[in-house]
């Protein structure tokens, strides 16, 4: 059974009550509903703890998809007592942590504007981030990269979602920015994130609502990855 992935609805729920449905033989736990985001696209499978009936917890590592790409496998830490199937449990979340990978994330979209140039690889970190980018030419300037993003998240855009069908994403290609990853599709439908007069991309990821949510960032480095990679990393100011 997939699990109900909570996150992709409201990425600012923290918990949620779920049951446990199967555990795998790497001793991971999966249960039918999640509010943990699942490591995919270069952004790290959320870590939090696991609420037992009956009050003991157990910490969560990472999440991660299972083979079939439908279930959540939350990975416990070593040598964790795991819950027993049909097991009522309490998933928390370390939202200290997700909310700066939520921020971090917004910001990526806004450097994909600032630099309007294929993407071809990326991460997601908590203190710093990175974007890779297809661009024949160097000559990029760190402080005037700031410049650009500071003044669009001084704007205070909204940030929102929206679902279109696999068909039309495929009708409208100009909307993939990345080369190495690719939109979440299969399902049928694709979720946009809108970026208030700003962007539009499809991804998976979780963001923040507005743009004001961000606060300072800079680019710390543009590192050469090839005769046209150029690496920029984002840290907060």
């Amino acid at each position: 059974m997939a699990t109900l992935l909570l996150f992709r609805d409201d990425a600012y729920r923290t918990e949620t009550p779920a049951v446990v449905t199967a555990l795998t033989p790497e001793g991971g736990i999966v249960v039918d509903r999640t509010v943990f985001y699942a490591s995919a696209g270069g952004q790290p499978g959320d870590r939090g703890t696991l609420l037992r009936a009956d009050g003991r917890e157990i910490a969560v590592e990472t999440a991660i998809y299972g083979p079939s790409k439908v279930d959540v496998v939350h990975v416990p830490s070593p040598g964790a007592e795991l819950p027993e199937l049909g097991e009522a449990v309490v998933l928390r979340l370390d939202w200290a942590t997700r909310h700066k990978r939520m921020r971090m994330h917004t910001a990526l979209h806004l450097l994909s504007v600032a630099l309007p140039f294929p993407v071809t690889g990326g991460s997601i970190g908590e203190e710093e981030s990175r974007l890779d980018f297809d661009i024949p030419d160097a000559g990029l300037d760190k402080e005037a990269i700031t410049a650009k993003l500071a003044a669009m998240i001084a704007t205070g855009g909204r940030v929102t979602e929206r679902w279109i069908s696999d068909d039309e994403l495929l009708a409208n290609p100009g909307l993939v920015k990345t080369m190495s990853v690719k939109p979440p599709m299969g399902t049928g439908k694709v979720r946009l994130v809108e970026i208030e007069g700003l962007d539009l991309q499809p991804c998976g990821g979780t963001h923040v609502r507005s743009l004001d949510e961000i606060g300072a960032v800079q680019v710390t480095k543009i590192e050469k990855k090839g005769q046209q990679n150029r690496r920029v990393r984002l840290a907060w100011a």
